[in-house]
C-alpha cells in the first residue's frame, strides 16, 4: 500500500529544503524574505494553522511577523494594518488568516492586500492572471497538488480530471491549473446529478467538499489517482478526509492520505510564493540601480 501513497509530508520536506537554499542565497544579496500573518480572534484551528506557518517560515530562514488582533477589531482598523504591511519593504508576503469575524467583509480585506504581496493567491488580480495563464501567485492548495502530481510523475496531459467542489480557494483554481496542463476537466458540486457516474470517469479525482468520508469505492474507477483535500474528524474524533480512504485505497493507483497528504503542501507553497515575491522585489531593485 505504501507505494500508492502520495506523501505531501515527504514531498513538502524536499521542496522546503530547496526553498531554504534559495533563501540563504537571497540573504547573501541582502534580502530576507518576510511573511506577515494577520490573525483575528481566537479560532483554535486558525491559531494552529498560523503557528505551523510561522514555524515553517522560521525553518527555511524567512522573517516571520504575526499581527494578532481581537475579534472586536473594526474593519477599518484591520484595513489600517493591511495598509501598513503593504508599505513595509521588509514584508514580501501578507496573509490574512480566514475565516474573519462576521462583521468584517472578507472580500474587502482581500482586495486591500497589494497583489504583489498576496501570497495566498486570493486577490482577483492574481486569480485573473492565473485564469489566462500569466505568471502570478497561485492559490496554495491547488498549487501544492500540482507539485504532488509533478513530483510523483503522474501524467496530467490528456487525462480526465474530475473536481468535486467549486470553492474559490480550491475547486475553481484546481480545475484551471489542470486545464493548463492539458487535462480535460469536469467540475462537480452539491447540485450534480448522479455524482458516481461522473467521478467514475476520472483518471484524476480531486475531492474538496468538507464532508467526512463522502467519496466511497463506488465513486472511483480502478486505477484512478485520488487527491483528498478534506480535513474532517470522524465519529471517533480522528482526522480524516472527504474520501473513505480504507475503501478507496484498494481501487486507486495513487492516493493522498489525511493527514500528511495535501495539508503540508499548502504551507510549503505559501513559502514558495513568499520566496518568489522576495526574488521579484530584489530583481526590481537591482534593475533600478
Amino acid at each position: 500500500m505504501d507505494e500508492k501513497l502520495i506523501s505531501g509530508k515527504a514531498i513538502g520536506k524536499e521542496i522546503r529544503e530547496e526553498i531554504k537554499e534559495k533563501v540563504a542565497e537571497l540573504k547573501k544579496e541582502g534580502c530576507t524574505p518576510g511573511l506577515a500573518v494577520i490573525l483575528v480572534g481566537d479560532n483554535q484551528a486558525s491559531h494552529t494553522y498560523v503557528r505551523n506557518k510561522q514555524k515553517s517560515s522560521g525553518e527555511v530562514g524567512m522573517k516571520s511577523e504575526l499581527v494578532e488582533l481581537p475579534s472586536t477589531v473594526t474593519e477599518d482598523e484591520l484595513l489600517g494594518h493591511v495598509a501598513k504591511l503593504n508599505a513595509d519593504d521588509s514584508i514580501h508576503g501578507i496573509l490574512v488568516q480566514l475565516p474573519l469575524p462576521n462583521h468584517i467583509d472578507e472580500n474587502r480585506i482581500i482586495l486591500a492586500i497589494d497583489p504583489a504581496k498576496d501570497v495566498d493567491g486570493f486577490h482577483p488580480v492574481n486569480v485573473g492572471k492565473m485564469m489566462i495563464g500569466q505568471q502570478t501567485f497561485l492559490s496554495c492548495t491547488p498549487y501544492g497538488i500540482m507539485k504532488l502530481l509533478e513530483r510523483k510523475n503522474i501524467p496530467v496531459r490528456g487525462k480526465h480530471a474530475v473536481i468535486v467542489g467549486r470553492s474559490n480557494i480550491v475547486g475553481k483554481p484546481m480545475g484551471q491549473l489542470l486545464l493548463q496542463q492539458d487535462a480535460t476537466v469536469t467540475y462537480c458540486h452539491s447540485k450534480t446529478e448522479d455524482l458516481p457516474a461522473i467521478t467514475k470517469q476520472a483518471d484524476i479525482l480531486v475531492v474538496a467538499i468538507g464532508r467526512t468520508k463522502f467519496i466511497t469505492a463506488e465513486h472511483v474507477k480502478d486505477g484512478a489517482v485520488v487527491i483528498d483535500v478534506g480535513m474532517n474528524r470522524d465519529e471517533n474524533g480522528k482526522l480524516c478526509g472527504d474520501v473513505d480512504f480504507d475503501a478507496v485505497v484498494e481501487k486507486a493507483s495513487a492516493i493522498t492520505p489525511v493527514p500528511g497528504g495535501v495539508g503540508p503542501m499548502t504551507i510549503t507553497m505559501l513559502l514558495e510564493n513568499t520566496l518568489q515575491s522576495a526574488e521579484q522585489t530584489l530583481a526590481e531593485s537591482q534593475g533600478q540601480k
